[in-house]
């Protein structure tokens, strides 16, 4: 998958945006990077959006900027010459897809028929916008339609919300969504863009959807693990459950048979997208511990980050 793609799963949402005034392109940008979401896609539904996407190319180059909405050849000459990394389209253009594809750049097309999936596959496309999400069937259609192409990546577009965001992103063979409620053309011109760095926050945090899983105790022996489990379980009826390497105690406590990583223990923190997670405290400082991490089916399901918190490591699983 192209360098461009990974990254936008990465965020797990993209803000859609349609801009009435180039000159807010910037404002917009810095809003966005300080949301924690430094990704826009500028909608050629107006005049403004080629200046829009120079203007934000040159000030806040450290968001990765597409352009949508892009209808013609020329449109996607217009974007890319303007600073644009990547094109997204609503419905199949092959003359669009063909050139894109001939220039080496990422090209999202719509599609909502297995028809258009096909077609998009036999170029090699990976990604593809799934659009009007809402008004073709949302997730139960998706998932129909997308049944038989296990290959195929999906950006449901159209009627995503805060909402059901968080069902879709659950979906295997979703890598993204577009998030068209971030920065409203309206609160654009209205100059709200603490509002829009307010709903990017939000937006990446259920993208996320970090939960506390359960709490590590690290124990000097199997024995003071048991014990410990059995004092919960006498005290607050979580039962106990022994396994190799730890006791649990309920589902929000283990004891661990011989000290692991972590002063004290661990906390674990599940997660809707370990991957997307990774890069977004890697964007905060933090990194992971390759050599921790665990897979089951060839993915990976948990890893130990490189921060300990009051004496406690942090263990990120895939929920």
């Amino acid at each position: 998958m192209h360098e461009t793609l990974k990254r936008l799963g990465e965020f797990g949402v993209v803000p859609v945006v349609k801009i009435e005034r180039a000159s807010d392109a910037a404002n917009l940008g810095r809003a966005l990077a300080a949301g924690d979401l430094p990704v826009v896609e500028i909608t050629f539904r107006t005049a403004a959006a080629e200046e829009a996407i120079r203007n934000i190319a040159r000030e806040i180059p450290e968001v990765l900027l597409g352009a949508g909405t892009v209808l013609s050849v020329e449109q996607a000459k217009k974007a890319l010459g303007a600073g644009a990394k990547f094109i997204v389209a609503p419905g199949f253009n092959p003359k669009v897809v063909d050139f894109c594809i001939g220039q080496g750049v990422p090209i999202i097309p719509g599609i909502c028929t297995p028809s258009e999936i096909e077609q998009a596959l036999e170029r090699g496309l990976e990604v593809l916008k799934f659009f009007p999400a809402g008004a073709s069937g949302g997730l139960d259609y998706l998932k129909a339609v997308a049944g038989p192409y296990g290959s195929a990546l999906f950006v449901p577009t159209g009627g995503v919300e805060p909402g059901n965001m968080k069902d879709y992103l659950a979906f295997k063979s979703v890598v993204a969504v577009g998030g068209t409620w971030i920065a409203r053309d309206t609160t654009i011109t209205a100059g709200k863009f603490d509002e829009i760095t307010r709903l990017a926050r939000e937006a990446v945090l259920l993208a996320l959807g970090f939960e506390l899983a359960h709490l590590g105790i690290n124990e000097a022996s199997p024995e003071k693990a048991a014990a410990g489990a059995d004092t919960m379980s006498r005290l607050f009826s979580f039962a106990p459950k022994d396994g190799t390497s730890s006791v649990f105690a309920g589902t929000g406590f283990e004891f661990m048979k011989t000290p692991f990583l972590g002063s004290h223990g661990h906390i674990a923190i599940s997660t809707l997208g370990i991957h997307r997670a990774i890069a977004y405290l890697k964007r905060k400082g933090v990194g992971a511990k390759p050599e921790t991490a665990r897979e089951k089916d060839g993915k990976l399901v948990a890893v130990y980050l490189d921060t300990e918190v009051a004496g406690f490591a942090i263990h990120l699983l895939q929920r």
